[in-house]
Parts: structure tokens; sequence; C-alpha cells
């Protein structure tokens, strides 16, 4: 019964047809993954999106939440013996959290308040005369109630406005009337820590130090900024209404004339808004604003990752790694076409060094010893000089002895973003996979991994530590956790893995897989040699049908006897494929190859319960290229030659860049001058937009127009309109 009612509450809330719903929540239960079911289950959800389904995830784990906080509530006014039916029914049918929390703070157990101590004093029935505001003379109603810890009239009075400034900041109607006054007015005020102003740390923060702006209009970057400045010590942030509007309000629904009752009321309500409700509701808004910009940094942050690891992949080419440096030199490596170590060295081409010719002839060699096709530079520091320099080598610009290399065989050269490279060159996979080699070498490694496949090699760093992201660090961290990791899912997924090549990092991705049985495929491999078929998997330790229905058809084997062990169809749709392929009298390798055969095919005729046709479409459409790659062709990319410092920029200058991160605000652009430049949003186009992802994408390639060099600041501004 409960699952029905999350379902239609799921539906209602994301639009959806209810019954796709349902039958999503059960193949969740049932332990199907998100890209399991988003490409091999579409009959039983209608066709739903890895978006929507996750959605339809997070929203159930948010109910099951609030289930629980339910059964603490009632639990709670339970014992209290406070517990009546109508209650019970409030709560059953509530599944919103404020609402919730609003019903139970009366019972919600509590330090001891002024309230509480008025209460126990016995003023609470002299709380209620006032609140009815029916006596003339409050004070003479209070004498009785002078006795025991009660000393005179005036503490009477004082103990039973205690009880009413309580009593309506815990009210409902007050609460949610100030949640309505904090949501259409409130502004977000930031003011620099006066003994803070002038400190270094400080500095960054400079244009929050006497700032103002609706709540609802401050943009997430923005908010977050202002809260990491809090939490340093630097800003005070504050949240409010117009607080003379609000107390009126209040006081329209409590006080009923001028009476003197009316006026104690009065009292106990400016004091209790601002003691109380506001302090409430500020915390409140504050705790909602910061969700908010987490969610949608996040949102930002994820996509970022998305485009990134779905960035184009050269390919099993034979690459030579290079991490730029001056005085530490350049650390180069040499890898085969499957991504392994085959050398490494160091060159000096820079200052204070500067022995280039020496380093020239030492590149020539190693391109020609181990057959380079493609150099893969980092792109931090030292990476435009190592660009240029490598280039030269090329060209023969060098007086070398060593046989040169015809222009047909001239390895290509590409700048990678090195973001995270020290992170993994550190990190625990990096040690197990060169256990003899120092962080240098991994580093370099790791670069011209990610020029050959970027998925591969970036799905074993923190994905915190790419740097695509918008103030990664000053998120909810379990949140932005579950979306990253959704994405890396999502990404290895819709791309395929080669299972006789994936590393053990790369295969946990999988899905249906994890670290355990990533690790026993691997030692399988080891043990018994390559794969050759997907009906292999069954032998490996712990990867029961569960499992194997799960990631199989994300598995790839470019080898394989059976062609569709290659393909994204999965095993339980072969037969289907072998029938089709039998109908028109070849096998079904001829299948693939034969166009006029596959479009004589009526995939009408092989609808069954389980596969319809949105399943025959996805299986045809799989046929026509069988293990498709759905990332783009890499590219080329040349930094303008006559500008590699912020010295050589000149207003209204026009170069190509490289999109290197996106945020709400605006795009950060790699000119090759050692320091990004931001096309503002403002900037991006002649009509208005919502998003830079409307605009532009990760890595892509750009001309640029500067409007603006701030060398104090170290700041560029570029634009996109008028190019």
């Amino acid at each position: 019964m409960e699952k029905n009612i999350f379902a239609r509450l799921i539906a209602t809330a994301l639009n959806l047809q209810e019954k796709a719903v349902a039958n999503t929540l059960a193949l969740l239960e049932e332990g199907c993954t998100i890209p399991f079911i988003s490409r091999y289950r579409k009959e039983r959800t209608g066709g739903l999106d890895e978006v929507q389904i996750a959605a339809i995830s997070d929203r159930f784990d948010k109910l099951q939440e609030i289930q629980k906080r339910k059964e603490t509530v009632v639990k709670t006014i339970t014992d209290l013996g406070k517990l009546t039916p109508e209650l019970q029914k409030r709560i059953d049918g509530c599944w919103d959290t404020t609402e919730l929390e609003d019903i139970y703070l009366p019972y919600k157990p509590k330090r001891r308040t002024r309230a509480q101590v008025a209460r126990e004093q016995g003023l609470e029935p002299l709380a209620k005369i006032l609140m009815l505001q029916r006596e003339r003379d409050p004070e003479r109603a209070a004498e009785r109630f002078v006795k025991g810890d009660v000393k005179d009239v005036e503490a009477a009075l004082k103990g039973a406005q205690d009880i009413i400034a309580e009593t309506i900041s815990e009210d409902e109607r007050s609460r949610q009337q100030l949640r309505n006054a904090f949501a259409r007015q409130a502004f977000i005020t930031s003011k620099v820590v006066k003994a803070k102003a002038d400190s270094d740390e400080a500095a960054k923060y400079s244009d929050y130090f006497d700032w103002e702006e609706p709540l609802k209009r401050c943009s997430s970057h923005r908010l977050l900024a202002m809260r990491r400045g809090e939490s340093e010590g630097i800003l005070r942030i504050s949240i409010s209404p117009d607080d003379d509007e609000a107390v009126e309000r209040l006081k329209r629904h409590y006080v009923y004339g001028n009476t003197p009752c009316g006026k104690l009321v009065a009292e106990a309500i400016d004091d209790g808004y601002k003691r109380l409700l506001k302090p409430a509701i500020e915390t409140e808004f504050a705790a909602l604003s910061k969700e908010r910009a987490d969610e949608e940094a996040i949102r930002v942050f994820a996509e970022n990752l998305r485009q990134l690891l779905l960035g184009a992949p050269l390919g099993q080419k034979r690459v030579m790694g290079i991490d730029p440096g001056f005085r530490t030199g350049c650390k180069v490596v040499c890898l085969d076409a499957q991504g392994n170590l085959l050398h490494h060295d160091a060159i000096f081409p820079h200052p204070p060094v500067n022995k280039r010719t020496e380093s020239a002839i030492a590149i020539q060699k190693m391109i020609q010893k181990y057959k380079i096709e493609a150099i893969s530079i980092g792109n931090g520091t030292a990476s435009r000089e190592t660009n240029n320099f490598i280039k030269d080598v090329l060209a023969g610009r060098y007086n070398i002895d060593t046989k040169k290399q015809t222009e047909t065989t001239q390895p290509q050269v590409f700048t990678v973003s090195e973001d995270g490279a020290s992170v993994y060159s550190a990190s625990k996979i990096a040690r197990e996979e060169f256990p003899d080699e120092d962080v240098t070498v991994r580093g370099a490694v790791s670069i011209g991994r990610r020029l050959m496949d970027p998925l591969a090699e970036l799905v074993k760093i923190d994905p915190k530590s790419i740097g695509v992201g918008q103030y990664q660090h000053d998120v909810d961290q379990a949140q932005l956790k579950h979306s990253l990791d959704q994405i890396v899912e999502s990404c290895v997924n819709l791309v395929g893995v080669n299972l006789n090549t994936a590393s053990q990092h790369l295969l946990m991705y999988v899905s249906g897989l994890g670290p355990t049985l990533a690790k026993n495929i691997v030692d399988y491999r080891r043990e018994n040699g390559a794969f050759t078929s997907r009906a292999q998997l069954k032998k490996v330790p712990r990867l029961g049908p569960s499992a194997f229905q799960q990631c199989a058809g994300f598995l790839r084997i470019p080898d394989a006897k059976n062609p569709l062990d290659n393909s994204a169809v999965h095993p339980e749709s072969y037969a289907v494929v072998e029938q089709m392929a039998k109908d028109q009298g070849c096998s079904v390798a001829d299948l693939i190859k034969n166009k006029e055969k596959r479009e004589a095919i009526d995939i009408k005729r092989y609808i069954t319960d389980e596969i319809g046709i949105p399943t025959l479409t996805d299986i045809m459409q799989e046929l026509e290229k069988p293990g498709r790659d759905p990332r783009e062709q890499i590219e080329e990319f040349e930094f303008d030659k006559n500008v590699s410092t912020v010295d050589d920029l000149v207003e209204g200058m026009i170069l190509p860049g490289i999109v290197t991160n996106i945020t709400n605000f605006g795009v950060f652009v790699d000119i090759g001058v050692h320091q990004d430049g931001l096309i503002h949003i403002s900037q991006m186009a002649n009509r208005r937009i919502a998003h830079p992802t409307d605009v532009v994408k990760l890595h892509q390639h750009l001309r640029v127009r500067v409007i603006e060099v701030d060398r104090r600041r170290n700041r560029i501004s570029l634009s996109l309109k008028g190019i």
C-alpha cells in the first residue's frame, strides 16, 4: 500500500505516468541499476531516460526518510499521551518535511525554555486569559497567580507573555505566514567583519564587504561565495524580510484591539518574533537557500563532469605523454597502444637549464624508437613553451643527426587538461599500477592516457579534483558524491567497456559490478587469458545470474566469435537477432554487414511479451553500427603564436581558445597565457540565454575577443559577441 502511495506522489511531483513510476520502483527494488533500466527495460518504464529514473530513485529515498521521521514523530507524541485520531490523520497524510516539523514542534522535546519555566509555575491559564483579551484588568487577573516562585504581578504577567511568545512562534499559521514573507521579500545581507577587513585573505571577498540583494535573486555562486566567507570568519551574513510589516501581520491575527490585554499580547509577539520566530525561519531559509545553491552547483559540476568524461578519445595509438615544467624539467613517457609504460625520461629545454638541443635529440629518438603516433602535453606550467618546443622539433628546426620522420608519420600534438593528475599520481591506484615509479612518471602517464581515452583514465580520480566544479568543496559532500557517482556510472555504461583491456577501476563502474566483482574479473582475466565470449563471465567467482544480467550488455569483446558480444545488444536478446538472421537466410555477422537484409526485416514480427518495439528498435540501430563509440572525434588545436603572456594581450584581439570550465555566470577559456579568461554570460550571445551550456560545452574550441585586461587583479575578460 505504501509503495502505491509513493508511486502516486512521485508521479505527481515529476509529471510522469504512475504505472511507469511503479514499474521503475519495482525494478530498482529488484537491484537493477539506472543504466540497465534505462537501456534494457524501456517496455516496463515507458521509455524513461536515466535522468528521470534517477529523479524517481532520489524522490523515493526522500519519501522513505519522511516515512521514518513520521514514525518517530508518532511514537514521541504517543509516549506523551497526546496523539489524537485527528493528529494521526494529519501526520499520515503529510509528505512535506517542513509541514511535518511544524505539526511536531509543539510536542518536540526541547531544552528548558522561559515558557516551560512559566508553565511549571502554573502560569499557562493566565496566558490563555490574556490571549482571549476579554479581561479588562489583566493585573487584577494576574494577582491570583502570585505564589511560589512567582514573586509579584509583574513576574506573573511576564511569565504569561513568555508562554504566549512561544505559543505563537510554534503556531503553524504564524510560521507559514513568516515563511511567505521571507519567500516574497527577504534580503540577504553581507557585511565584513571589521577586524578582518584589511587582511590578505579577505581581499577575495571584497565584493561582499557591504552587499545586499533580494534572496530570491541571489545566484548560487554568489550565495556560496558569501557562505564560504562566513565560514572563514570574514563575513557576517543575515537574511531578513521587512520586520515591521511581518510583525504587524502577526498582530492582525492575534491582537483584537487596543485593550490592556491586547497590548500585553502585542508585546509578547514583538518578543517572540525577535527571539524565537524570526531566528527559526531565518535558519530555515539559510538552510533552504544553501540547499538550492548546492543543488545548482552540483548540477553544473555534474554536467561539466559528463562533458569531460565523454571527451573525444584518440583511441589506441602509441602516445608520448609530457608533464611540462621549467626548473624541474619536463617528464616524458612513452606508452604503447594499450597505454602500457614503455619508457620514461626527463628533458630540460626551458630556462634555467636551457638544454634545448639535447632535449630535441632525446624527443626525436623516442619518437622513432617507440613509433610514437601522438604527443599529449599537460596544460599546466610551461605547457605553451613545451608545445612550441615540440612543434619546433617536429618541424626540423634543430640540427639533429638522427633519421627524421616523414610528414606522413609525424605525430599529432595535443594539449590535455592535467587537473587531478597530481592527485592520481599520489593515489593508491597509481601506486598499485606503477609501484616502482615516482609520482612525476605516474602523472605523465596519466596525461598520455587521457589523450587515448579520457573516460578510462579520469574515472581513477576523485571527481572533485578534476577541476571543472563551482564551489565543489562548499556544497553538501554526500549529495555531491551521490550525483557525481551517478554521472560516472552513466558515462561508463553509455560508452561501454572493453572487457579485455579495462582496468579494475573502470570495471567497477559498470552496471551491476562494483569493486569486488571488478577485481574478480581482472584476476580471472590474468589467470585464464582474454575473454572470448560474454558467457565466460558466468565463470567469474561470485558473478551470479543477477550481476551477469546487469553488466553483460555494457561489456564489449572486440574479437569475439559472436559479433553481438561486441555490441550493446543484451545476451537476453541474442535469440531474437539469431531468428532475424535465420529468417533472412544468413548468419548474424552477415546481417550486420548487409544493409539490404537489415532493411528487409519487419521488427513487428518479433514482438513478444518481454520484447517490444523500443527494444527491437534499439537492436536494429546497434546492428547498423555495433559497438559504436558515442563520443566525438578528437581535433588538434593551436594557440595564437603571437600571444604567450598576459602582457601580449590587447583589447579587441580575436584569439583561439579552449573552454576549461563552465559556471552559472560564464565560462573560463584558456587562450594560452597561463591565465584563463572569463566570458561572462552577458557576453556569450546577442540574445538572452538561460545558461552558458546553451552556447558552449566543455573543451570546445572557440574564437574569442579580448574586451578587458585587468593586470592588477590578473583578470581577463572575453566575449563571443560579434565573432
